[in-house]
């Protein structure tokens, strides 16, 4: 009997307890400081602390959240010292290096509450360190920065190659193909010809500069065209798909004439070999891009356990030899064409084969792998901009070399774009969309920089003069038309397009 009477209080307190703890969840954390009179004492005192507690850690939940983070970063810096010891203290050149990727991830993230592409803080940031004398590497170091480069710009190319879109291809194939190569020729050309003659560039490194500056950003533009896209903007003419699938290729072909042009400047031999050098480069890129992206559909096996992870070592580790290995044979061009060749045949066999998904597993990889080197890359770059040896006349004439480029650009782009069923509206936020510089300019601008340091070119040079030209004149180019293409996409999308109910057309992030 006595259990039996005891048994309705028991649950009466569970009751009270149960409507406490509920009060304390709908209250808040505020609540934590009242006790009821019957709380006061023993058991139930113990139980308002503890719910006390929790909801102070629910409420810091971020506080919390960055003090691990902070915890795991010390834990970090802790295991590095005892390998590196003083190369990872402050002062050493480890630290710098750590410490401006820590600092150019924050500042991309700051400046994207903007509304701004988060490279363009990773680039300022890189900028700020170098000419505040806390950046400054030598020895060693520059190996791996170099090193460094090599691997985003591999991360780039299989990024675009996995992202060329066929269908998309097929269904726009003329329209997507005169506005990826139409504006992309016609920018070239025009910025060789304004090197020339503001700059006094040799031709082959004015077409060099050409190709460095004529590809589109897809770091820029993709994103505010898929956010636009998700709220049916340009659904109903397929204008995301247009130019989704038209920057791949235009990076794509930019890419690739760069390889060629920077194969013949490096080239040692007679005139003669070096154009019989292009060709030879551009098949043996193709070559073997297709041949290794057509064994992508046997090895590995679908039914493999590991198929996710050896796909994505079979494409990122190929790339990253065919870039670094066609350096190594004395054919610069070839490797970054074999790259992206053989992503985009290796994500057509995968296809082929059972992933039918638009976003591949190793496209998803090699993003969030992009997402780990964005940074160090823009930062980089930034950090090749000294004011004190910069000549600030070559801020204005680069400005001018940028903008004859442009304008060639809007013009070829309005005549390649004539014809695709678009209205005036639509024609001028095509050519908005198709301004920006930002990752192509990053990874290719220092690559002649880096291979006359290799070559041990002296200062005062003129291979050394013409590729740190080329490197300020990128710099100034994703300093101008990064912002400016975002916020006019952001901005004229709503104004320019027309927006549908219905989502007719999918798009995914080359």
């Amino acid at each position: 009997m006595a259990a039996t009477t005891d048994q309705p209080s028991a649950s009466v307190d569970g009751l009270e307890d149960g409507k406490s703890v509920g009060n304390a969840r709908n209250d808040g954390a505020h609540n934590c400081g009242r006790s009821s009179p019957e709380s006061l004492g023993g058991h139930s005192s113990e139980g308002s602390r503890i719910r006390c507690w929790k909801q102070i850690v629910k409420a810091d939940s971020r506080l919390v959240q960055i003090f691990s983070s902070i915890i795991c970063g010390l834990l970090g810096w802790g295991i590095l010292y005892t390998l590196f010891h003083n190369e990872v203290a402050p002062g050493g050149q480890l630290f710098s290096l750590i410490f401006l990727y820590l600092l150019a991830s924050y500042a991309g993230y700051l400046i994207s509450f903007l509304r701004l592409p988060a490279l363009l803080g990773m680039l300022l940031m890189g900028i700020l360190l170098r000419n505040i004398g806390f950046f400054d590497v030598s020895g060693v170091y520059k190996e791996i920065i170099i090193s460094s480069r090599e691997i985003a710009l591999t991360v780039i190319l299989i990024k675009a190659g996995l992202g060329l879109d066929p269908v998309a291809l097929m269904k726009l194939k003329f329209v997507v193909l005169r506005l990826a190569l139409v504006p992309c020729i016609g920018e070239a050309a025009a910025v060789a010809a304004a090197a020339h003659f503001l700059l006094g560039f040799p031709w082959l490194w004015g077409i060099l500069l050409g190709c460095t500056q004529s590809a589109v950003s897809p770091a820029v533009v993709v994103p505010t065209l898929l956010n636009l896209d998700s709220k049916g903007y340009g659904t109903n003419k397929g204008i995301s798909t247009l130019i989704i699938a038209a920057s791949s290729i235009d990076d794509i072909f930019s890419i690739s004439a760069f390889g060629v042009c920077l194969g013949a400047l490096f080239t040692q031999g007679d005139i003669t070999m070096s154009i019989l050098k292009g060709p030879t480069e551009v098949g043996l890129g193709l070559f073997v891009g297709i041949l290794w992206g057509a064994m992508a559909y046997v090895v590995p096996h679908p039914d493999d356990k590991y198929v996710v992870l050896k796909r994505f070592i079979f494409v990122g580790g190929g790339g990253l030899f065919m870039v670094l290995g066609s350096q190594m044979i004395g054919f610069p061009g070839a490797g970054p064409l074999s790259c992206i060749s053989s992503a985009f045949v290796a994500n057509l066999s995968w296809k082929h084969r059972g992933w039918d998904d638009e976003t591949t597993p190793v496209s998803t990889i090699i993003s969030k792998l992009w997402k780990i080197v964005e940074p160090l890359l823009f930062a980089l770059i930034g950090t090749e901009i000294n004011f004190q040896v910069i000549n600030l006349s070559l801020v204005g004439t680069g400005l001018l070399v940028l903008f004859s480029g442009l304008v060639i650009r809007v013009v070829c782009c309005s005549i390649a774009i004539y014809g695709a069923n678009l209205n005036s509206k639509e024609t001028l936020f095509v050519n908005m969309a198709w301004l920006p510089k930002a990752t192509v300019q990053a990874a290719l601008a220092p690559v002649a920089m880096d291979m006359v340091r290799q070559a041990q070119y002296e200062n005062d040079s003129p291979l050394y003069v013409y590729s740190s030209q080329i490197l300020t004149i990128a710099v100034i180019s994703i300093l101008v038309t990064a912002p400016i293409g975002s916020v006019g996409i952001n901005i004229g999308g709503p104004k320019l397009l027309t927006k549908t109910e219905t989502h007719t057309v999918s798009e995914r992030d080359p």
